[in-house]
């Protein structure tokens, strides 16, 4: 299997999950366009939506339903309180359920904010091609959750990526970017 040597951009969709606020505050969603885009992919499509679990799974079905879209990052919604419903909503529209990014968002968090790390559910997953990471509300929050998911989401990272599942969903060829998890060394 050939490893892609190339970065591959991918189109990327931002889902602001919250009561309170609007693109002229949503840093936290703000923070996550400026830093796909700095990694060099290309923002498909960005929403702002109230804590509501059938709008969020409209919202986020279209997008796993359009070829175009590869990725969808979502901030907000994966706390404890009674508006919090991000991963009752989204989860069952997984094929196969990321675990290790939950798992390593919280480790790397704790080192950060401390045993408050346990109320945290990020997670994520793989619906129809499109990979979904889900991130709490706060804009150090995302910076965290960027951190892991910049190098998911770029070609060249070893010895694991998303990109070749991705792209194939947008060329129905998987064979343009094959996904590439060898041997370490």
């Amino acid at each position: 299997m050939s490893a892609a040597k190339e970065f591959v951009p991918l189109n990327v969709a931002v889902l602001t999950v919250s009561d309170t606020r609007s693109y002229e505050n949503d840093t936290s969603g703000q923070f996550l366009v400026d830093s796909l885009s700095e990694a060099g992919h290309q923002l498909i499509d960005r929403n702002l939506i109230p804590d509501d679990i059938y709008l969020m799974r409209a919202v986020v079905s279209q997008w796993i339903a359009n070829p175009e879209v590869q990725a969808v990052i979502v901030t907000g919604g994966t706390g404890f309180t009674d508006r919090d419903s991000t991963p009752e909503a989204l989860s069952p529209l997984f094929d196969k359920e990321v675990k290790g990014f939950g798992e390593l968002f919280r480790q790397v968090s704790f080192g950060e904010i401390g045993s408050s790390t346990i109320q945290s559910r990020a997670f994520a997953g793989l619906a129809n091609h499109t990979v979904l990471f889900c991130l709490p509300g706060s804009t150090s929050a995302c910076r965290t959750g960027w951190n892991i998911i910049k190098e998911q989401l770029d070609s060249r990272h070893r010895p694991c990526n998303f990109v070749g599942l991705l792209v194939g969903k947008q060329h129905k060829d998987i064979s343009v970017v094959k996904p590439y998890c060898g041997p370490r060394s």
